[in-house]
């Protein structure tokens, strides 16, 4: 198979790429930071193709797509890790320059990067796409506002895709995992708050990028007439809450 990941310079994207070439499978990663795809590509060889491309830049995804070899254009499973958080400040405090990052990154480059790769699939008959998306998407919390609510676009987005798709061949899954630790994603999300971000995970067991790229491998190597809409993961230290309640004591 030939696999491209987007997102592929860490965390869960960098280990979908060791996944994916353990088995034997051509992985082009795509990220923004050269140095780090170099690197993975000199960590696992040459059925690395790193491929530096903006998932915010239109313009940049076309021209990073069409420029692969012809040998890596004909590609089976497109994986949508691409993403963040940014703050956890309530709604009227939040930054409208953070809001617009996780849209343009989490939906915007989402969307750019499918509809590129899309046709090809439809016309060979077969393909699979995993988007990322998150609890986060079904389960709102203080603070969580605009990231949220891109998680939900990515599930919505990924049911609509199996509407349009019934009969191509062409498979679509919502990945969205509860807490995971070992990544950057709390650390970004804090504006590099190392110290609160360790805090998030103290005391618990959480999801590791390696759960989540041995997921999404099943996920892809299942046979090719299951599709798996949307697949929920949370660690057993994790679960569901009461809803929030202002009280005012008179």
């Amino acid at each position: 198979m030939i696999v491209l990941i987007t997102g592929a310079t860490a965390g869960f994207g960098a280990e979908m790429a060791r996944k994916f070439v353990k088995h034997g499978h051509q992985v082009i990663a795509a990220g923004r930071r050269r140095d780090r795809l170099d690197a993975l590509a000199a960590e696992l060889g040459s059925l690395l193709t790193p491929l530096a491309m903006d998932v915010t830049s239109r313009a940049t995804i076309d021209s990073a797509l069409s420029g692969l070899p012809p040998a890596l254009q004909k590609i089976d499973v497109l994986i949508n890790n691409a993403g963040l958080a940014l703050g956890v400040e309530p709604a009227q405090k939040a930054s409208l320059d953070d809001w617009e990052t996780m849209i343009e990154t989490n939906c915007k480059g989402l969307v750019g990067v499918t509809r590129h790769i899309l046709p090809g699939m439809v016309e060979r008959g077969s393909g699979v796409i995993i988007n990322l998306g998150s609890i986060a998407g079904r389960f709102p919390y203080p603070g969580g506002n605009v990231y949220g609510a891109t998680k939900a676009f990515v599930d919505q987005f990924t049911l609509n895709l199996r509407a349009d798709l019934v009969g191509t061949g062409v498979r679509a899954t919502n990945l969205a995992p509860g807490l995971c630790g070992g990544t950057e994603f709390s650390n970004v999300r804090l504006k590099g708050d190392d110290s609160a971000a360790a805090k998030i995970y103290e005391g618990t067991t959480p999801l590791s990028a390696g759960d989540i790229a041995d997921t999404a491998y099943w996920i892809a190597t299942l046979p090719a007439h299951i599709n798996v809409n949307h697949l929920e993961l949370m660690p057993t230290c994790q679960g569901f809450g009461p809803m929030t309640i202002k009280r005012t004591l008179v």
